[in-house]
């Protein structure tokens, strides 16, 4: 039995040295780097959720996962002026606040349907349905 701890306690140590030596290459390697936290999404004034040095709002990220089924590589493909790292960041605040943004979404398409109906068709609207291209 002792021949077992004595095991158990080397292997512990061995553990120890080697986080503590994995600690110390990474920060002898890269002395130059910086750890640089960045959540690459912020608030406004009305507290509607940004993401960082773009015009687009998190809740238009989402809203192209959930109205096309995109992944956050097809909406980066899309739009190539974000990088994966702000979609995914835009993807986990919104995961983050899903009742509170799918509640805006579901007002908002309220909204819209409540607009439609009361400024009633388009001109264009009238002749594609004259044509049937629209039910």
């Amino acid at each position: 039995m002792s021949l077992v701890v004595a095991q158990v306690c080397n292997l512990r140590a061995l553990c120890k040295l080697e986080t503590q030596l994995l600690a110390r290459c990474k920060r002898d390697s890269f002395p130059h780097m910086q750890t640089v936290v960045t959540a690459h999404i912020h608030l406004d004034e009305r507290g509607v959720a940004w993401i960082d040095d773009t015009n687009i709002k998190v809740i238009e990220v989402a809203q192209d996962m959930l109205a096309h089924g995109w992944s956050p590589e097809e909406i980066h493909f899309q739009h190539a002026h974000l990088s994966l790292a702000q979609i995914h960041a835009g993807l986990g605040y919104y995961y983050d606040h899903k009742t509170e943004m799918d509640e805006v979404i579901r007002r908002s398409l309220r909204n819209v349907e409540k607009l439609r109906t009361e400024t009633g068709d388009s001109p264009i609207r009238k002749r594609l349905r004259e044509l049937g291209k629209l039910p």
